[in-house]
């Protein structure tokens, strides 16, 4: 097919766009959730550690993809609200971790030192995705968590750590694991590994 035939299904290039950025956070998405489903019943620290690798797996089996939606902005492009659902299914994963820490008393606000106002601020767009009531401070740890893990992706997958980690299998697994204790996800009534 002519590249300029593509334009008989599409208005124009930011229509062409959306669709391959929605196709790409959905299947991003599946591999996730499917790597949740996987472990269903397990401990939370297992189901987070779960997460990430189908995330990094996905990452690593579709580089091109990954870059679309985690790599340079695409100049001019604009993304439509079509596109918040399915950039959202990642995060609602994370955040479905965090409300069940919350739901079993796993997660302790009174051992979580005060957050500045500025930062609760910062964050208040988002704590509506927590049950009611849930303290800023787990919505801060999961903004952390998400950004740790697209962030220790992205390194691998665009060659950042070409040189410095020999097995970065061994130590992604390593650094999702260390992550899940700033979530508060290790320890009792977590069952978290903490390895």
């Amino acid at each position: 097919m002519a590249s300029s035939a593509l334009f008989r299904y599409f208005p124009n290039r930011d229509a062409l766009l959306t669709a391959l950025i929605v196709d790409t956070y959905d299947r991003l998405g599946v591999a996730a959730e499917s790597a949740a489903a996987a472990v269903e019943g397990e401990p939370v620290g297992e189901r987070w550690a779960a997460i990430c690798h189908g995330v990094r797996d996905w990452a690593l089996a579709h580089p091109h993809e990954y870059a679309l939606i985690f790599g340079s902005p695409i100049p001019g492009y604009v993304a439509p609200q079509d596109t918040v659902g399915p950039a959202s299914r990642v995060p609602v994963l994370l955040t479905g971790l965090l409300a069940e820490l919350l739901a079993t008393g796993a997660h302790d606000p009174a051992a979580a030192p005060p957050l500045p106002d500025d930062v609760v601020a910062a964050v208040a767009p988002v704590v509506g995705m927590l049950p009611p009531g849930a303290p800023p401070d787990l919505m801060v740890r999961g903004l952390i968590a998400w950004t740790y893990l697209f962030g220790a992706v992205s390194f691998e997958v665009f060659g950042h750590r070409h040189g410095v980690v020999a097995d970065a299998a061994a130590f992604f697994d390593h650094e999702v694991r260390r992550i899940a204790t700033l979530l508060g996800i290790t320890g009792p009534g977590a069952h978290g590994s903490g390895t």
